[in-house]
């Protein structure tokens, strides 16, 4: 995400400014583990920046991910999202700053920060004269991790990658298999921290919800998620919470539920007979967040901005029959900071 709307969407940023201060938001999870000050962040930036020549990449990043929570890595194409990842698995050096896993410095000890990370990329680079089960064993042997073979048959069975497909050679494959491939080689080491890039990519509705649910559960086993996404109504499903890069830049680090505050809810309000409010007497009938977007004979839709309880209190003498809530979504709060990076 002057007249009036451009002066509503400035109030929106500086709320969402002042939200995002500490960095550290409540979280709405809770089945999710909690962390102590004596468990370092899964994931700490510190201060990373990112130039190629003139052209700045990534700029002054920090951001702590903590164990146990799946955090949505947002941002339009070209935002940074990729070269912060990169960074974290040390295959892009930053120009100035400082990455950890679980505290382990990503450059100074790469391999060993690595060794603790499950990663999906999102240009799989398969070698397509291989089978899909021949690819898993290879990279099987390059982690440190000894992989379960039962845990890996349960992937592949969520995955729905049957035995015939896995003899397949991968060259052969669908781009929507070589994505369900590659979620089982990620997730088969069962690795502390998993990065997903763009994870649901090519794959049909059932395989999103499939993986989905293999999300939630990993996170329910005390795994930590950082996951980059452009689709905003998958991050709003799993995400506990959301960083948003825009230009390089992160500009909003924030829970879905505390995202979601800082938009205005639609209330619809129905009424047995006609009740009279003429617009320039709006104030007068209606608290002061409230917002006329349209009256009629018998119905009012209204925007309101934080709680509803003084609006119930001034419809409490009015023939009130029924009441509609519209919850705001993620992308009423973030096409803000899109649309401001897409003009630029």
């Amino acid at each position: 995400m002057p007249n009036s709307s451009s002066r509503r969407a400035t109030l929106s940023e500086e709320r969402v400014s002042q939200s995002i201060q500490g960095r550290v938001s409540s979280d709405p999870s809770l089945d999710r583990p909690a962390t102590t000050q004596n468990h370092p962040p899964a994931i700490q930036l510190q201060r990373i920046s990112k130039k190629y020549g003139s052209i700045a990449a990534v700029s002054d990043v920090s951001l702590d991910v903590q164990p146990g929570e799946i955090f949505g890595f947002l941002g339009l194409n070209g935002a940074g999202k990729t070269t912060s990842i990169r960074i974290i698995l040390d295959l892009v050096r930053p120009t100035s700053g400082s990455a950890r896993v679980f505290g382990i410095d990503c450059h100074r000890e790469s391999l060993a920060a690595r060794a603790r990370i499950g990663y999906l990329p999102g240009e799989l680079g398969f070698y397509g004269d291989m089978t899909g089960e021949a690819t898993l064993d290879l990279l099987a042997r390059l982690n440190d991790r000894v992989v379960d073979r039962v845990r890996r048959s349960e992937l592949i069975e969520r995955m729905q990658l049957s035995g015939r497909d896995l003899r397949r050679k991968v060259r052969d494959y669908s781009t929507g298999m070589k994505r369900k491939l590659g979620i089982v080689q990620a997730f088969q080491p069962d690795p502390p921290l998993l990065i997903l890039d763009e994870p649901t990519e090519g794959l049909d509705p059932l395989m999103q919800d499939a993986l989905y649910d293999l999300l939630l559960d990993t996170r329910r086993r005390g795994r930590t998620v950082f996951m980059s996404s452009h689709v905003l109504s998958e991050v709003e499903r799993v995400c506990d919470r959301i960083g948003l890069l825009r230009r390089g830049e992160l500009v909003l680090v924030s829970s879905v539920p505390d995202v979601r505050n800082m938009a205005a809810r639609q209330i619809r309000v129905l009424f047995r007979e006609h009740v009279e409010l003429e617009p320039g007497a709006s104030r007068d009938r209606l608290p002061d967040n409230c917002e006329v977007i349209e009256i009629a004979s018998r119905t009012w839709t209204l925007r309101v901005r934080g709680i509803i309880g003084p609006l119930l209190a001034r419809l409490a003498g009015l023939p009130v029959e029924d009441i509609e809530v519209r919850e705001p979504h993620l992308e009423e709060v973030l096409k803000t900071y899109y649309k401001d990076e897409a003009s630029r």
